[in-house]
């Protein structure tokens, strides 16, 4: 495979080059040596989206992100050392996240962003796999002396020269008097020359994450399993989760949406909600709930390209720093389970028990989904003295002696609490509630029906 730009080649596989493809031939010359090999056009802005794509991503270790002229990235880790445990274990979660994304990366890392720049740009030897990190400013400036004078942009014109006079390197350019080399080139080079080598101060416009998150992708090919979607699914969530980091934000709620066919077979896209128990942004969880719902999904029409919109956001709440976490796992981790169970069996099939705004203690008990949000109860939904426990069906009560029997004579310990609700449905209740003990000390919850034909009720139970 190679890419092509105005009709010559930019770059090419491994087995494109062992064909005899070489760079700046052109593409008649290609289909002439290798007639197999396949021949893609460059899209730029194509490469803007995967550029935009991987800075997002990789927004989770540092929010201090810009573009570089030659489609690099620059990052500024200095304050997240620490909280990934040191340069070897960061630069090993950015390949990772890279190469979740589909992409290969030639990472360098150094004191300075210019030297960190110039040595991912140089291809180390193959006995030097490490050659492009360094963590001393002295380490640094032994490895940029070995580099290459064309790796700088601003030293391509005068290449010729430099080479005629035996400046091969970087090592021996800075070794030429300085007032010489500025009149024989330009100050571009040497500013270049000092800030790789740490001698100038390095001034960057980051890059500011939007306000709203949306990420699309497309597939590959026509994609008629939802199983299948996951791996590009998984790719918006790493961008959704650098999004978060950066904006210091938490997800409540996103939306996958999975686009079909357009024009005049135009179908509309499906949509798969996602509901959170308490606002969430790491990305082995977010992923975990989308492959519980995809897994679920019969699709009605292939799929062409996947589109994630943050719905609901909060602002990330700061970890449990608790010096005895709760025994049997955290509140994060039973909200966390309630959520994966939500989404592998259904919104309706996963209920947690609420109240609701009605005095009749049979209506104001109900159940609501495990993930919805439930308003806090305000001071007058409490009721204080009532039973935990209460029947499915109130229980009619004997009388004996002028007093309600239940096993044995109950005697009244308190009440009345008096009730009357219902009217505005024509579902009228007037009662009184009192709390009564049998001959075993048994407490029940009782009510007497203020109605012409006055009758005791058992209606619940005390532990």
């Amino acid at each position: 495979m190679v890419v092509v730009e105005h009709g010559l080649v930019l770059a090419m596989s491994r087995q494109a080059a062992q064909a005899g493809v070489r760079l700046g031939m052109r593409s008649g010359g290609v289909a002439a040596i290798a007639p197999d090999t396949t021949v893609l056009e460059r899209a730029a802005d194509k490469e803007d989206q995967a550029l935009d794509a991987i800075a997002t991503a990789l927004m989770q270790y540092t929010p201090d992100i810009t573009y570089q002229p030659d489609w690099s990235l620059l990052l500024d880790v200095s304050a997240s050392l620490t909280l990934f445990r040191g340069p070897h274990a960061l630069c090993l979660r950015v390949l990772r996240s890279v190469a979740a994304l589909g992409f290969t990366l030639q990472l360098g890392a150094a004191p300075t962003a210019e030297g960190a720049w110039l040595l991912a740009r140089n291809a180390p030897p193959k006995d030097q796999p490490k050659g492009r990190r360094v963590a001393s400013m002295e380490r640094l400036q032994q490895r940029l002396n070995q580099l290459p004078c064309e790796l700088i942009p601003a030293a391509v014109p005068f290449q010729g020269w430099l080479t005629d006079i035996g400046a091969r390197n970087l090592g021996a350019l800075r070794r030429l008097p300085r007032a010489g080399l500025l009149r024989r080139t330009d100050k571009h080079l040497l500013a270049a020359l000092d800030r790789a080598y740490g001698e100038a101060p390095e001034m960057f416009e980051w890059i500011k994450p939007p306000l709203h998150f949306s990420a699309r992708i497309e597939t590959f090919e026509r994609v008629e399993h939802a199983d299948a979607l996951l791996h590009g699914a998984s790719s918006l969530i790493l961008q959704l989760v650098g999004w978060l980091t950066a904006m210091q934000q938490a997800v409540r709620a996103f939306t996958l949406y999975l686009e079909h066919e357009r024009g005049r077979a135009a179908v509309a896209p499906t949509a798969l909600d996602i509901m959170l128990a308490e606002p969430a942004w790491h990305e082995s969880h977010l992923v975990r709930l989308l492959k519980e719902r995809l897994g679920k999904v019969e699709l009605h029409a292939p799929v062409i390209a996947l589109r994630l919109e943050a719905v609901k956001i909060e602002a990330m709440l700061p970890p449990n720093a608790s010096l005895f976490p709760e025994p049997g796992g955290t509140p994060q981790d039973y909200h966390r389970l309630l959520e994966l169970l939500t989404a592998r069996l259904g919104t309706d099939n996963v209920l947690t028990p609420a109240t609701v705004d009605d005095y009749r203690p049979e209506i104001c008990n109900t159940w609501l989904p495990a993930t919805a949000r439930r308003p806090k109860p305000q001071p007058d939904e409490v009721f204080d003295g009532r039973p935990f426990w209460l029947l499915p069906k109130p229980i009619a009560l004997l009388m004996r002696d002028n007093r309600p029997f239940y096993g044995s004579a109950l005697k009244i310990l308190s009440g009345p609490e008096r009730l009357e609700a219902g009217w505005w449905n024509d579902q009228t209740a007037a009662r009184d509630y009192f709390v009564a003990q049998g001959s075993d000390a048994s407490c029940y919850w009782i009510y007497l029906e203020r109605t012409t034909d006055a009758r005791w009720f058992l209606h619940g139970l005390y532990a």
